[in-house]
């Protein structure tokens, strides 16, 4: 799927509601959701993984698509449609835009659709419910860089990307990826756990920007400004319903977390409401087979520790070293 980056793509029926509610939503009930006729696992930001059974597992789980009730879907683009009127989106350079239409190359990113389906829902979310920051951080957050090492450009074309680009919104473009793999990762969440009653003691944080390794370092402030981009970004990867039976979604687990990682923190400062679903594992609207059941019996723990173990992976391949160092400033 080619696009534009230019031309903005009209949302699901999942991203408009979580737009228009400023929410991470269950939609058990409003949706039926069922397998994606041909699904190509190589068609998406997931082709670079290896291993039968990572492959099967992912397939499983963004290999599908919600066909929504009618009236359900209506009463989204109503509330969707109210919120563009009232949060009209920026304009991005006529510089930048095309630098992105001619140097870039926005292969698929979800199974529904396009990477720039995924960074214009980013870029619509953050207008309207993180407007203290930068929306276009969120428009440009994986363009150096995805979790399974995709890059939509080359690092020799970083230093004309970084022209277009105020300091602050470079700071977090350039780190953005870089974050995202600390998180699955582990360690940097439970340093931060460990901590979160002195979150403002954070100095400095040092890590590597993935697509060629080089040093970086940002300020305490904006490691918290960071993560609430990356709470954001994950909105964009959790299942329409069923949400008990999917709890195991490393997507999920890590948007769960750092949930409950910034609220301890007090450091919650993008809006997005999240209310957990029922615990009980009965699905609704959403026929398996008896392979795709099987996931779903994963424990938590487990699928953590496999993204874990994957994003490390991924890491090695490219010479990228996920070492971080947090300086926290003197008592």
């Amino acid at each position: 799927m080619k696009q534009s980056a230019a031309e903005r793509p009209d949302p699901t029926t999942q991203r408009k509601a979580a737009i228009a509610r400023g929410a991470a939503l269950e939609h058990t009930g409003k949706v039926r959701v069922e397998p994606i006729p041909d699904f190509d696992l190589d068609r998406t930001i997931f082709k670079t993984l290896e291993g039968s059974a990572a492959r099967f597992v992912v397939t499983t789980r963004v290999g599908k698509e919600a066909h929504w009730d009618a009236a359900a879907a209506q009463a989204v683009q109503a509330e969707y449609e109210g919120a563009r009127a009232a949060h009209p989106l920026p304009a991005v350079s006529a510089e930048l835009m095309q630098f992105l239409v001619s140097e870039c190359d926005f292969d698929v990113e979800h199974a529904d659709g396009s990477f720039l389906d995924h960074l214009y829902f980013c870029f619509e979310y953050t207008v309207q419910h993180y407007p203290q920051q930068s929306a276009l951080v969120m428009f440009l957050h994986s363009i150096l860089g995805t979790g399974t090492n995709t890059f939509a450009m080359t690092a020799d074309k970083i230093p004309a990307l970084r022209k277009l680009m105020s300091p602050s919104d470079w700071t977090q473009v350039e780190a953005f990826p870089s974050v995202l793999r600390l998180l699955y990762a582990g360690p940097l969440r439970r340093e931060l756990r460990d901590n979160a009653h002195r979150a403002d003691a954070i100095d400095t944080i040092s890590f590597h920007r993935v697509m060629d390794n080089e040093p970086i370092t940002i300020s305490g402030k904006d490691l918290w400004v960071a993560l609430n981009y990356q709470l954001i970004h994950l909105v964009d990867f959790l299942p329409v319903a069923n949400w008990a039976t999917h709890q195991n979604d490393t997507s999920f687990i890590l948007f769960r977390d750092l949930y409950d990682l910034l609220e301890k923190a007090g450091k919650r400062e993008a809006h997005v409401d999240y209310t957990p679903g029922p615990t009980t594992r009965k699905m609704e609207g959403e026929p398996q087979g008896v392979g795709a059941w099987l996931t779903t019996l994963i424990p938590v723990s487990v699928s953590e520790r496999m993204a874990a173990k994957s994003v490390t992976r991924f890491s090695e391949r490219i010479g990228h070293s996920l070492d971080y160092k947090i300086v926290w400033a003197a008592a």
